[in-house]
């Protein structure tokens, strides 16, 4: 049987740095306020001059570099981003250019921060009928410009990153399942609600969010995809090495590793850096907890995330 593995993690956060500090002079809130509902301290924040194709390409060649892979060799290139820099061509294509890879498939997915998810289990279905060899998943976003800076539920929670992995087609087990969920009757709890029309926007283009709302629906959804994950599998929670969530807020994470009996020490957790960094969280995360030692080759993970949609999902991987 063919497997997809991932064989090169990579990440990329812009130099700007907002802190909880910094966004005392721009909203009412704090420091204390913003860290004990969130867990975050900081985000990143895009240059002027920087488009969610420079994040991608940083994060692309990083993830490219440590798996030893020309871009030569890639067959299929997917971003998984809400921010693209055009209405077309994709993202993808525009990083394919900037890459300099000719010929394989490129394109888009738009799941917001599940998209990263939805892009690694659409490689693995390509991987697995054998159609494609190596892919690059990206997951790139300046979501910081959607956001209303002078409103306190949205602007405090958000960042600006990409994150990507390289999978190969491989003999060994590598991603062992994925799960993946929408339910469209939700749409207003987390949205950005304009449109283009007539080349303009029209209607509101910032973030709008329900707060708890979401916070009830992604513990409940998050708890149920991994417990599906680990049946489809016949495993336990003793089974998984590291959780490596969607890095959307600590209050999240930790009750969500709550309702799974798995401790906190076996998650990763880097939300307090970067804060919300959507489709590029779970690969950020990832890569962090690669670089500096905690996963190791042969260590099961399982990968999870939710975003507006709602979108959810799970991924289960032998690393």
């Amino acid at each position: 049987m063919t497997y997809s593995r991932i064989i090169g993690t990579g990440g990329y956060l812009p130099e700007k740095i907002l802190t909880n500090a910094d966004l005392e002079k721009l909203v009412d809130t704090s420091d204390q306020w913003i860290f004990e509902r969130t867990g975050i301290r900081s985000r990143h924040l895009a240059a002027e001059d920087q488009d969610t194709c420079d994040l991608a390409e940083q994060a692309a060649r990083r993830a490219l570099t440590a798996a030893q892979c020309d871009v030569h060799q890639l067959d299929l290139i997917i971003v998984a981003t809400t921010t693209p820099d055009r209405v077309f061509p994709s993202t993808a294509c525009l990083l394919q250019a900037r890459l300099g890879n000719h010929g394989a498939m490129a394109f888009d997915v738009q799941a917001v921060c599940s998209g990263f998810l939805y892009a690694l289990s659409i490689a693995d279905k390509f991987i697995k009928t054998g159609s494609v060899r190596r892919a690059l998943i990206v997951g790139a976003e300046i979501f910081s410009r959607l956001l209303d800076w002078t409103d306190r539920s949205t602007c405090v929670l958000f960042g600006d990153g990409a994150g990507a992995v390289v999978v190969e087609a491989s003999a060994e087990q590598g991603i062992l399942s994925s799960h993946l969920h929408a339910d469209g009757a939700y749409k207003d709890l987390l949205t950005v609600p304009a449109t283009v029309t007539q080349g303009r926007l029209n209607g509101d283009g910032f973030t709008k969010m329900q707060g708890n709302e979401v916070f009830k629906f992604a513990v409940r959804a998050l708890s149920q995809v991994v417990e599906e994950a680990l049946a489809a599998n016949q495993l336990d929670q003793s089974a998984i090495d590291w959780l490596v969530p969607h890095q959307a807020n600590i209050r999240i994470i930790a009750a969500t590793a709550k309702k799974l009996k798995l401790p906190m020490e076996k998650v990763v957790v880097t939300v307090s850096g970067h804060g919300n960094t959507s489709a590029a969280s779970v690969p950020l995360a990832l890569d962090v907890a690669v670089r500096d030692g905690r996963i190791q080759r042969g260590q099961m993970l399982l990968l999870e995330a939710v975003g507006g949609g709602f979108t959810w999902g799970a991924v289960l991987v032998k690393f």
